[in-house]
């Protein structure tokens, strides 16, 4: 294996920026330098040496909401095609959730999917397990060391694993030894508009009823409920793609996160559009929960800054064009995002909404701390070294060819980012390099600190 030692950078971790270099090796930071090695350093023999010409190193980001398709859907994507987009992102970790086929709701079909990622996926992973409303004893017997969480649908999405009965519920709620992370949206309001909206439309409702009919409503009597829910039995609760501002009243971020009980996720999507963007990108953006209003926007951009909302992820969900081109309700609800949720996240920084330190702390730091994912996150002496270089000052357009998403396309298509990730390593290996992947390079299954 490969050292590496990489000079002359601009290191971001633990709220601090300063210049520094880091020396990789046995795929572990061995060492981390503020300022220029030592020259009593002596670097072992064939060393890789990087000059990062003063660019920003980082923790490789960590997305605890993915949808890579495998098993099952793999023209859509898969772990390999959807795990190289990722790297070349800057993301070296991901969790995947299991409303693929067949659907993840037992440890055998789970481990099913740990051994495929074992040789697809060139960036790190972890599974979620699936409620369902008859596997209890499954749940009962997942071990949080070695898996990432519960995921439970409460309003019916891509692969319809919709958990609603509230004996049910209550069961996982108080048996679940994983954090419970839950799509949280009201089934009954959701069929309630859909009906108003099918009554005055037909099948052919613009998708800018969208938000209407996966209503602020729905979102938020559901929330309301799961963090109840958790309440009750000292739960921990995870509330996935928050998507409105009215949800941030279930938040608490007066307690650190290492110690909260109920946390909250951002996505990209829901940061970046609002409704007015329906009008031009219609079924593009697409998402269940629905993007909502510019308030809502603006108010989960500053439950971020203030520590209401926990991390950003993405909800990456690859759909084929054609199938996006559907009248609304035949059209899939998703979209591909992993490639460039970083540069994304950087363009806010490049606005001066965000700095480049909360910018690691929401997509580094925080999902490390929230899972209690074992030695990731962070620069840090004897941690896995997965990290990102990345150019502040490289813009580029999101364009057809240099896509790297299965379905081959983006949301983002047009959108010229001042950002480039540069180069990406995975438990020490340099997996991306501007442009260039080594696929020999395999991630590596994620543990946990329960």
């Amino acid at each position: 294996m490969k050292s590496f030692f990489i000079h002359n950078a601009h290191i971001v971790n633990e709220g601090k920026q300063f210049p520094g270099s880091l020396f990789l090796h046995e795929g572990l930071i061995a060492e981390v330098f503020s300022g220029r090695k030592p020259e009593s350093f002596i670097l072992p023999p064939e060393t890789v040496i990087i000059d990062a010409r003063e660019k920003l190193l980082i923790p490789g980001v960590i997305d605890d909401h993915v949808h890579f398709r495998e098993p099952g859907l793999t023209e859509k994507g898969d772990l390999y095609t959807e795990s190289r987009a990722a790297v070349a992102g800057g993301v070296t970790s991901f969790m995947d959730m299991p409303n693929t086929l067949p659907k993840a709701v037992n440890l055998e079909i789970l481990e099913d999917k740990f051994d495929l990622a074992a040789g697809k996926s060139l960036a790190n992973f972890s599974f979620f397990l699936g409620a369902s409303d008859d596997n209890l004893e499954e749940i009962r017997k997942a071990d949080p060391a070695t898996i990432c969480g519960l995921k439970l649908f409460t309003g019916a999405s891509t692969g319809n694993m919709l958990v609603s009965d509230p004996l049910i519920l209550e069961s996982i709620f108080r048996e679940s030894p994983l954090i419970i992370a839950v799509h949280s949206e009201d089934e009954m309001i959701i069929q309630a508009n859909l009906k108003i909206f099918r009554e005055k439309y037909g099948e052919d409702i613009p998708p800018s009823a969208h938000p209407l009919i996966r209503s602020e409503e729905a979102c938020y009597k559901s929330s309301e409920q799961m963090v109840s829910l958790a309440q009750k039995f000292n739960s921990r609760l995870h509330l996935l793609h928050l998507s409105t501002v009215k949800e941030l009243d279930l938040l608490d971020n007066s307690i650190p996160l290492e110690e909260k009980r109920i946390s909250g996720e951002v996505c990209v999507h829901h940061l970046w559009f609002d409704d007015r963007d329906y009008a031009v990108l219609g079924n593009r953006i697409k998402w269940n929960p629905a993007i909502k209003s510019e308030k809502d926007k603006k108010g989960l951009m500053e439950g971020l800054i203030t520590g209401k909302i926990d991390i950003v992820a993405t909800d990456h969900s690859p759909h084929l064009a054609w199938e996006k081109n559907n009248p609304y309700t035949t059209c899939p609800s998703g979209a591909p995002m992993i490639q460039h949720s970083l540069v994304a996240m950087l363009g806010f920084t490049h606005l001066g909404r965000l700095s480049v330190e909360k910018v690691v702390q929401k997509m580094c730091h925080a999902p490390a701390l929230l899972y209690r994912i074992t030695n990731r996150g962070f620069i840090r002496k004897g941690y896995h070294a997965d990290l990102a270089l990345v150019d502040m000052d490289a813009p580029w357009t999101v364009a057809p060819e240099n896509i790297l998403y299965k379905c081959g396309w983006s949301p983002m298509e047009g959108v010229t980012f001042k950002s480039r990730v540069c180069m990406t390593w995975v438990n020490g290996n340099l997996v991306f390099d501007h442009g260039k992947f080594d696929e020999s390079i395999k991630g590596q299954r994620l543990s946990f600190n329960p």
